[in-house]
């Protein structure tokens, strides 16, 4: 068995800023990849930071000259960056995901269960493919998708062995959100990441600690309640290990 390292990256944003936040997620991306990493997941809505008054003027398609320096750092770094963005899908606005490939594809994620402080603004979306990395299959989510049990459940069912969130914890939340990942890890034999904020957005105070949780829902690592950083989880021929690097700066 290779190794194999997939990263959930503890991020800070700018609101509305693409092109700050895009160098952001450069800097964090290529960081991972210098570690090894396969795979960075960023948290939901990272390329505008977390907002519900966006309208379907600020969607942002996989093709965005913006985003170039993300499809650049995927090719040249051989990793896969899963950066969170309001999209339009079935020609309604959603909270997604753009994921740009090694290959110089640009996929997208659309979340299938937006909060209720969500639903005046977005439209559930339809998810997305999983993605494959040797004989790991990587299902993503984006937030309140981990609520529901049978997200997780069709996901397992579709083959996935990693289950890979962009998220917003607030402080208040976190314990329960956490538990529900801890849950989806255990009860479906998945890898469970979760890449959260580091600082406020969106008027939450986010509260950090993106971890790992092992397939048996034991947590491997988490992340500081605040600041950028990586989390790291790595496939050895023994089993998954985890750990953090700050980001500072």
């Amino acid at each position: 068995m290779h190794t194999l390292t997939l990263a959930a990256a503890q991020y800070i944003a700018t609101p509305r800023d693409v092109p700050r936040n895009v160098r952001r997620h450069v800097r964090l991306a290529s960081l991972a990849a210098d570690h090894g990493a396969r795979l960075v997941v960023f948290p939901e809505l990272s390329l505008i930071s977390y907002d519900v008054d966006v309208t379907r003027a600020d969607a942002i398609s996989p093709d965005d000259a913006r985003l170039a320096p993300l499809a650049d750092t995927a090719r040249n770094r051989d990793i896969v960056i899963v950066a969170g963005a309001p999209i339009i899908a079935n020609d309604a606005l959603c909270i997604g995901a753009i994921i740009h490939h090694p290959d110089g594809r640009a996929t997208t994620y659309a979340k299938e269960y937006p909060a209720a402080s969500e639903q005046r603004t977005f439209a559930p979306g339809s998810g997305g493919a999983p993605l494959v990395f040797d004989d790991e299959v990587v299902g993503l989510a984006i937030c309140a998708d981990i609520t529901h049990p049978e997200h997780a459940r069709d996901t397992a069912r579709r083959g996935a062995t990693v289950y890979a969130a962009g998220s917003l914890f607030s402080v208040e939340d976190y314990a329960t959100d956490a538990a529900h990942l801890q849950r989806r890890a255990a009860d479906h034999a998945m890898l469970v990441l979760l890449a959260n904020y580091g600082a406020p957005a969106g008027g939450y105070v986010s509260a950090g600690q993106s971890a790992v949780w092992a397939n048996t829902g034991d947590l491997l690592a988490s992340a500081p309640r605040e600041g950028e950083a990586l989390v790291l989880a790595v496939r050895t021929p023994t089993g998954w290990t985890a750990e953090v690097i700050d980001c500072p700066g």
